[in-house]
């Protein structure tokens, strides 16, 4: 059968012989991805015996003939999406998904969609154009119709700190935020601080509200009343952190110390209180979330929650080429730990 606009009909009649089957239908079949029965068809050695043996039976039943190419085949390739790519966190993220990718032969397509339709309705015409074997979506939301085309394209998802809820049925990887968010504050609160002011994250996502429960849950464990006026929105970037610290020092009581749920915005807290001419830790403690590697040499540096970002990228990475070679995750939902690292930004406050 003719070919229409370079693309290949769903079967070919040759006209010796029946209709041949394409790799979507054996992939269909076989119950496996379309990047699976790829791998089989080009004699990659990253697929499951099991699933080799099933999908090579098929293809001999169906007498499959590999499309002649040239040496210069696709190479595998993961697509790992933010909403944005302006944030060290990220950087961190794209690190870990990257030393798995080197290690496994893999190439990955970096893309932010910003949250706006347009982009997320380009960034999957450019994806079925490159045929991605998975995708790593970091702390965006995907409409239920562009989740659809993944799984009607047979590629597997993962998400990293998933926004909002199940994240539409896929594994996801995060982080104990919550223990984070309690740890910080018990920190605090061992220090002698009572009023700790706290600078939210984007209430959209699940890590962000996370961490808020955190900070409730130890004062009320402390018996410390939660005081709302001591909770202020942020977005995880610098000039929220800036915008929620004057804000918090301009209350007819402020509070000895703040916790910020990002370092950006710790930082930015930081700047805000040194152009009022105070001093961390002297005049106030500050905390932060994520362990950014600048944060060791802020001044002073950054008393922080760590949270293992490369190593998130690595565990969705793995499990994202797992999915593609029909592999289930041991658990959909995966939270790696965090750790609370002390250093110069939090004292005793002079009160106490």
């Amino acid at each position: 059968m003719a070919r229409d606009g370079g693309k290949a009909k769903t079967a070919t009649q040759s006209p010796d012989g029946p209709a041949k089957v394409t790799i979507t239908e054996i992939a269909r079949e076989a119950g496996v991805s379309v990047p699976t029965v790829s791998r089989v068809v080009n004699g990659r050695s990253d697929v499951s015996p099991a699933t080799r043996a099933r999908v090579e039976d098929l293809l001999h039943r169906h007498g499959y003939r590999r499309r002649q190419t040239s040496p210069g085949d696709r190479a595998a390739l993961l697509d790992l999406v933010f909403n944005d790519l302006d944030s060290p966190w990220a950087v961190e993220i794209i690190r870990g998904v990257e030393e798995i990718a080197h290690e496994q032969g893999v190439g990955t397509v970096v893309s932010a969609i910003h949250d706006r339709a347009g982009d997320a309705h380009q960034w999957m015409t450019n994806l079925r154009a490159r045929a991605s074997d998975g995708v790593i979506l970091v702390t965006s939301v995907l409409e239920q119709g562009l989740h659809d085309e993944l799984r009607r394209l047979g590629v597997p998802l993962v998400v990293i700190d998933p926004a909002g809820g199940p994240a539409l049925m896929a594994p996801t990887v995060g982080a104990t935020n919550w223990a984070g968010g309690m740890a910080a504050t018990e920190h605090l609160l061992g220090l002698g601080h009572r009023r700790i002011g706290f600078i939210e994250g984007p209430p959209r996502l699940l890590c962000s509200r996370a961490r808020l429960d955190g900070y409730r849950a130890a004062l009320d464990a402390a018996g410390v009343a939660v005081d709302d006026t001591l909770i202020v929105p942020g977005d995880f970037y610098h000039e929220s952190g800036f915008t929620g610290a004057n804000h918090l020092l301009d209350l007819d009581e402020a509070p000895t110390a703040i916790f910020a749920s990002s370092d950006q915005m710790a930082l930015g807290a930081i700047e805000a209180l040194r152009r009022r001419g105070l001093r961390v830790p002297e005049d106030m403690s500050v905390v932060g979330f994520d362990d950014l590697p600048e944060v060791r040499w802020s001044s002073p540096p950054l008393t922080t929650v760590r949270q293992p970002l490369a190593d998130m990228g690595k565990l969705a990475a793995r499990s994202v080429l797992d999915l593609a070679r029909s592999v289930e995750p041991a658990s959909p939902r995966v939270e790696l730990a965090t750790e609370l690292v002390v250093r110069a930004s939090t004292a005793v406050p002079r009160t106490v």
